[in-house]
C-alpha cells in the first residue's frame, strides 16, 4: 500500500511486532499506533522528517523510528539498552524493508546517558517515573545536547519539571498535545484490564 494519510500510517504501525516480554524495571510500554501515527504524521506536515537524521531515544520495538523512515527520513538511530526489544525493532525494519524502501536505520545497544552523536531530531517517549520519579531526566538532558529539536512524551502532571529543565538548556516549549495513554494490564500488580494515563507530547526547540 501506497501512504497517503495518517491512517495508512497508524494500520502499518499497528502491524509491527511489540514487546515479548515488557520489563516493569525499564518500565516498558507499548506506544498505541493511534497516538505514534499523529504524533509522526505531524511531524511530517511541519517539514520535520524527510531528509532528515533522527534519534529513536529508548526504542522499544522502534514504533516511532520506523514510522519516520516510511515518511521519508534519511535516517533513524534506533538506541534501547534492552537487548531483546531492540532485537524486535531489527526485525520490524526488516520486516518493512521488504515492501517499502526505507532510509538508513542503526541500531545501538547503549544506556541513553552514553549517546553522545549530533542529530536533526529526537524523539522519545521516555519511562514515566512511576517506577523512578524523574526517569525521563537522563533522557531530556541527552536529547538537548543531542539536537536542536526534541519531541518528548510525559505524564502531563510533570508539565513544570519538563518546562524547568527545559529552560536549563535553553530550549522552549513550542507545542502540547495531550493524549489519554491506554496502558494494557501486561504486569501482575496491574488491577484492570486498560489504565489510561495523561500525557503530554512536547515540542521543544533550541532558543537561537
Amino acid at each position: 500500500m501506497s501512504i497517503r494519510s495518517k491512517k495508512d500510517v497508524e494500520i502499518i504501525l499497528s502491524k509491527l511486532k511489540s514487546f515479548d516480554n515488557p520489563s516493569f524495571e525499564l518500565e516498558q510500554y507499548v506506544t498505541p499506533s493511534s497516538i505514534a501515527a499523529t504524533w509522526i504524521w505531524d511531524m511530517f506536515m511541519h517539514g520535520e522528517v524527510e531528509g532528515r537524521t533522527i534519534l529513536d531515544a529508548g526504542c522499544g520495538p522502534g514504533i516511532l523510528g520506523l514510522g519516520l523512515l516510511l515518511l521519508g527520513a534519511k535516517k533513524i538511530i534506533f538506541i534501547d539498552k534492552d537487548k531483546s526489544a531492540l532485537a524486535i525493532a531489527k526485525e520490524n525494519y526488516k520486516h518493512l524493508s521488504e515492501e517499502y524502501e526505507l532510509g538508513k536505520a542503526e541500531f545501538i545497544e547503549s544506556d541513553i546517558q552514553e549517546f553522545s552523536i549530533k542529530v536533526d531530531v529526537v524523539i522519545q517517549n521516555p519511562p514515566f517515573g512511576t517506577k523512578d520519579e524523574h526517569a525521563d531526566k537522563n533522557f531530556l538532558e541527552v536529547a538537548f545536547k543531542a539536537a536542536p529539536l526534541v519531541y518528548s512524551m510525559h505524564k502531563s502532571s510533570t508539565a513544570n519539571f519538563v518546562r524547568a529543565i527545559a529552560k536549563d538548556y535553553q530550549f522552549t516549549i513550542t507545542n502540547t498535545t495531550r493524549f489519554e495513554f491506554p496502558i494494557k494490564a501486561t504486569y501482575h500488580f496491574h488491577t484492570k484490564p486498560v489504565k489510561k494515563v495523561d500525557v503530554t507530547l512536547f515540542r521543544l526547540e533550541k532558543v537561537s
